[in-house]
């Protein structure tokens, strides 16, 4: 990994370096401010290539990352970060994006358990909305945009409840019969990674390796404990244990999802992100707020419409005690 580079730099006479907010193998993630808008802040990542790979495939290697930066600038979500620039300095490569602020989930969980109690299954449920909502839209681009490190630590709780899924450091572009170049963009984190994400050059990868992070994922947020990796439960089938025999105030309907979501064989598991949110939600539409935050009595009457009904009800009430005070 290069030296961090110093507070105060500033790369492509744009953005000025205040701080790490982030490390990863391939590079650190900087806090900068863009120069020329005024006030925004960005989060810059960095991408540094293994240098002692043969030139042809090094230059197929950042080829590639050219490829799939220009399709991730093109994406617009709510629940994603909006990727505005890219860019090569020497031998390193940058991908600069919106700065999400607030607490990661992994943040959240970690204070849950230290004060020996379990997130809510109600507000997991609400992230969990938002997370398949995402996938989806990143699944069904063409060609899909794999994740391939969905976890706690890149799920952020935006200050309004919005949840955004960052990091898109593995980020895969699907091609149909392209086998996954994993000497780019590593293997994602162990306990939420799938057996065939295990691959190195030959490993297939698909919608479904997302899903079984996204299941693994919530396993590790209802129940405060990692769950047993693929390649230990691929040995020793009975390593996983049921996330109600941890945290029993887990539904019935939501361990199974998970555990499904989490099967070994990808044939196995929900075909899409929207199958597996029914699985988990039924039919409830996707919130796009946390359910944890508080609103004041106005919030409740979000249109116009809401607020004339309303005060056209308060004027028939007080209408009707005037004329009964005079009788």
């Amino acid at each position: 990994m290069p030296a961090p580079l110093k507070a105060g730099e500033v790369l492509r006479e744009r953005y000025q370096l205040e701080r790490i907010i982030g490390q990863g193998g391939m590079g650190n993630i900087y806090l900068a401010h863009d120069l020329r808008l005024q006030g925004r802040q960005c989060a810059v990542k960095e991408v540094a290539h293994d240098l002692s790979l043969d030139p042809e495939l090094l230059k197929e290697v950042r080829d590639q990352f050219l490829r799939e930066a220009t399709v991730l600038a093109r994406l617009d979500h709510p629940n994603l970060p909006k990727v505005s620039d890219f860019f090569s300095i020497d031998n390193l490569d940058y991908l600069v994006m919106d700065y999400v602020p607030g607490n990661d989930l992994r943040a959240i969980m970690i204070e849950a358990r230290q004060n020996n109690r379990f997130i809510s299954e109600e507000d997991v449920l609400n992230w969990a909305n938002q997370i398949a909502n995402a996938l989806t839209y990143l699944h069904t681009q063409d060609p899909p945009v794999l994740h391939r490190d969905i976890k706690p630590s890149n799920l952020k709780l935006t200050p309004s409840g919005l949840l955004k899924l960052v990091d898109f450091g593995l980020v895969k572009l699907l091609a149909k019969g392209e086998v996954t170049i994993t000497v780019l963009q590593g293997q994602g984190t162990a306990i939420y990674t799938p057996l065939e994400q295990y691959g190195g050059d030959m490993g297939h990868t698909g919608v479904r390796s997302d899903i079984f992070s996204f299941g693994a994922t919530l396993y590790h947020l209802l129940t405060n404990e990692a769950p047993a990796d693929a390649r230990e439960r691929f040995l020793d089938p009975l390593s996983l244990i049921p996330p109600r025999q941890i945290n029993p105030e887990i539904s019935v309907r939501t361990e199974r999802a998970i555990l499904n979501a989490m099967n070994l064989h990808p044939d196995n598991r929900p075909a899409t992100a929207e199958e597996f949110r029914k699985m988990l939600l039924g039919n409830q539409p996707v919130i796009l707020q946390n359910v944890q935050s508080k609103g004041t009595v106005w919030d409740i009457f979000r249109t116009g419409h809401d607020l004339v009904l309303l005060v056209s009800s308060g004027l028939m009430i007080f209408i009707t005690l005037l004329l009964t005070i005079i009788r």
